[in-house]
């Protein structure tokens, strides 16, 4: 099946009319079997999708947009191309929907790093699309999401955020500042940290499965 984005999938082991989708959003440089190589332990209802970042930066090498990490979070992300990948990814959601028995109204994106910077922002532009977020290490840049996001029906989204005390790529602090953003836009959300690096920690996995089994 040839959608706008490579990707992998693990299908549910307990297939129903629709399911319900887990997206997954790789980092930067890294690639869709990345996070895959845990969609043996994620909830057994869902399709497991992993998708490949549209660019290529060689040798099994992708990424959503490039970044600039000697700056601060404002000037990180290279915008223009962020917003692109937004919206490829939101489109590619609703490929996703077409072309598979998926349920629209259950998707989550699990987004690590560069993805989990990319899900904020799709999920704050398409809150119709994504109703769970899980974003680890990574923060929100509200420069991402599109113009009027703020009008936007958040009723039906929910957010889990986690992040390493001591990341040495994105400092916790920028996970910190996006905490209060999100309650102000009455968004729940729930936000851990694990003494770890830029990295997911097991504990972290076991949270976010909870989370969204609960």
């Amino acid at each position: 099946m040839s959608l706008s984005l490579h990707h992998l999938v693990k299908e549910p082991k307990i297939k129903k009319d629709k399911n319900p989708l887990l997206l997954l959003l790789h980092g930067y440089g890294s690639n869709e079997e990345d996070l895959f190589s845990f969609a043996s332990e994620l909830p057994e209802e869902y399709y497991v999708i992993s998708a490949r970042a549209p660019y290529d930066m060689m040798y099994g090498s992708y990424a959503w947009y490039a970044i600039n990490f000697d700056a601060d979070e404002n000037k990180f992300s290279d915008i223009g191309h962020a917003r692109t990948s937004r919206d490829i990814v939101a489109n590619f959601i609703d490929e996703l929907v077409a072309n598979y028995p998926i349920d629209s109204q259950d998707v989550a994106l699990i987004g690590f790093s560069q993805g989990a910077i990319l899900g904020y922002a799709i999920a704050l532009s398409y809150p119709e699309k994504v109703q769970r977020l899980i974003a680890m290490s990574g923060y929100l840049n509200l420069e991402i999401a599109v113009d009027d996001f703020k009008n936007n029906d958040f009723s039906t989204l929910k957010i889990f955020a986690s992040h390493g005390s001591v990341d040495q790529v994105i400092p916790v602090e920028w996970a910190r500042k996006s905490i209060p953003l999100i309650e102000n836009l009455g968004i729940p959300i729930v936000y851990k940290e694990y003494p770890v690096g830029h990295g997911v920690a097991p504990q972290n996995f076991f949270d976010f499965k909870n989370w969204l089994q609960s």
